[in-house]
């Protein structure tokens, strides 16, 4: 699949005024400053779709993007931030949560993880409540081009050896670098064979 155009339409936190769900729609979530603006970008082949910053938490509205005028790409909230308060998390995670069970056209949720750092409990126990909730996911190990192919081996499978104590298998998963564009055409690879089950 190529990207040939890709708009912003619209940021709310309200799941009544999102655009109507009548083509496929994916939505990207993880830790706060896991990457997930920067392979946004770089899947499709923008600097400024979606926003980049150096403080984790930008990213506070669930937010749409038509790609090729066919399926949405969906920049969630990022979870985990320390820094905000009590109520406002609470709030972020209450109308996330509430779209991804609610969103009938959610073909999928990509769940972004820093390849560099080992398993964190807050990723663990959010794919948990997808899998219990009977939400399709991936999950795509970030920024793998921070640290040497061998080492970042070695990382995975710690990662994978940890999930495995508690899953019976590992979820589909992908690598990516948005440094490099490492993992791009697998990605959207997948979404053009899931658009085609839509």
């Amino acid at each position: 699949m190529e990207i040939n155009s890709a708009s912003f339409v619209v940021s709310n936190t309200d799941i009544s005024k999102l655009p109507e769900a009548d083509r496929p729609e994916y939505a990207f979530i993880g830790r706060s400053n896991v990457g997930k603006s920067s392979l946004i970008n770089m899947l499709c082949d923008r600097t400024k779709l979606a926003k980049i910053s150096s403080t984790p938490g930008k990213t506070q509205l669930i937010n749409h993007f038509l790609i090729n005028e066919e399926w949405y790409l969906v920049d969630l909230p990022g979870y985990g931030y320390a820094k905000i308060s009590k109520k406002d998390r609470n709030k972020w995670h209450s109308f996330t949560y509430q779209y991804i069970k609610r969103r009938p056209n959610l073909m999928g949720v990509f769940v972004l993880v820093d390849s560099r750092i080992p398993a964190q409990k807050i990723d663990l126990e959010f794919m948990e409540w997808l899998a219990t909730n009977q939400i399709p996911f991936v999950m795509v190990f970030t920024k793998i081009d921070k640290r040497a192919s061998k080492d970042m081996s070695k990382q995975i499978k710690a990662y994978e050896k940890e999930m495995l104590k508690t899953w019976e298998q590992m979820p589909k998963t992908f690598n990516t670098s948005s440094v490099s564009k490492y993992g791009k055409e697998q990605l959207l690879k997948f979404i053009a064979d899931t658009n085609e089950v839509f």
